[in-house]
């Protein structure tokens, strides 16, 4: 894929120089490190109300109490940043007429969208890295689910890459990015929660709308469960979005 490392390192660049990147992770680890003081803060108390009940003691444990909440809240902040990391991406060189010299340059459209999509990919990661403390907390304090604690942050992974290519395709069709950060983010809500429909929406389209929410695929990844069809189900929903980017720049260089 010829340019692809170009595009790559360009996106990563103007990432890191402007304070797009910073201020999101920022964000991300104030808000996660709250929820995981908090979850903590809650394990405490229940410890302390076992010690007279030793019914309680046997049924908490570090992963119930804050091992799954914290993944499934980290999952919801995400929903909220990753608009925030595609919305300049096609937006803000459509703007200034960027697009039009990176459409001249021999550099393949796959090449440019992927190069754009593992960018922001890549700040994820970054984002994720920062929560390693997380374990090394845990593992001092007592036992928990290592497997649960990876599949939770494997879900995160897989959803930021399915909304990142969302929001690159809504980045290719505005040229203002604030719009772009809207729309990416009403849809990625839309699909979160599709499912809440689906006990009005007949029995037929009730499952339609649970296989298309992005929360129903999410529990079992929370729950430490590496299911085949919801793995399947991010990665279709992740080369779709990118599909479209493809078609929407073919379309660009034939009205341009």
């Amino acid at each position: 894929m010829t340019g692809f490392l170009a595009i790559f390192r360009k996106e990563m660049a103007n990432f890191f120089v402007s304070p797009i990147a910073y201020s999101v992770i920022t964000i991300f680890l104030l808000i996660s490190g709250f929820f995981f003081w908090a979850n903590l803060s809650v394990m405490s108390l229940i410890s302390l109300q076992a010690a007279n009940d030793p019914m309680i003691s046997q049924r908490i444990n570090l992963t119930d109490v804050v091992v799954r909440p914290l993944t499934q809240n980290m999952s919801i902040v995400l929903l909220f940043l990753i608009p925030l990391l595609t919305m300049r991406l096609f937006s803000e060189e459509k703007k200034t007429g960027a697009i039009e010299l990176l459409m001249t340059y021999p550099i393949s459209d796959l090449s440019a969208v992927l190069g754009k999509f593992f960018a922001a990919l890549a700040v994820l990661i970054v984002m994720l890295s920062g929560t390693i403390s997380y374990p090394i907390i845990l593992w001092r304090l007592g036992e928990f689910d290592v497997g649960v604690f990876l599949s939770g942050y494997l879900g995160l992974l897989m959803m930021g890459a399915a909304f990142a290519g969302l929001g690159i395709f809504v980045s290719i069709m505005t040229e203002n990015q604030i719009v772009s950060a809207a729309i990416s983010f009403g849809l990625a809500l839309m699909f979160w929660i599709i499912s809440w429909a689906s006990s009005f929406a007949g029995q037929t389209w009730g499952v339609i709308l649970k296989q298309l929410s992005i929360l129903e695929r999410l529990e079992s990844f929370h729950k430490g469960i590496l299911s085949l069809s919801d793995l399947s189900f991010f990665l279709f929903f992740t080369v779709f979005f990118i599909f479209l980017c493809l078609r929407s720049l073919e379309s660009l260089r034939w009205r341009g």
